[in-house]
């Protein structure tokens, strides 16, 4: 049951992240898309937790939660660099 809600909590902050990321490309203003990419970034950062939960209770397959968890830490440092770059 755990594992099962924490799955679906990572299909959704992982969409959540693809959306706002999405939006943050058609803004018109670094302020506008420095504001979405970081929504991006706060979702990313929750289904790193969900992943890492998953991976305490154990649930799905290994070799791909380790995959997915690489993933998403690529895909953090490349959005906080990518926030870090619009503010200067």
């Amino acid at each position: 049951m755990t594992g099962q809600y924490y799955g679906n909590q990572l299909l959704r902050s992982g969409g959540s992240s693809a959306l706002n990321f999405g939006e943050a490309q058609g803004t018109n203003s670094n302020r506008d898309y420095i504001f979405k990419a970081s929504l991006s970034l706060k979702e990313l950062k929750e289904s790193r937790v969900n992943l890492k939960i998953l991976t305490k209770v154990n649930y799905g397959n290994e070799k791909r939660r380790a995959l997915l968890l690489n993933e998403v830490e690529q895909l953090i440092k490349i959005i906080a660099t990518i926030i870090k770059n619009k503010k200067k």
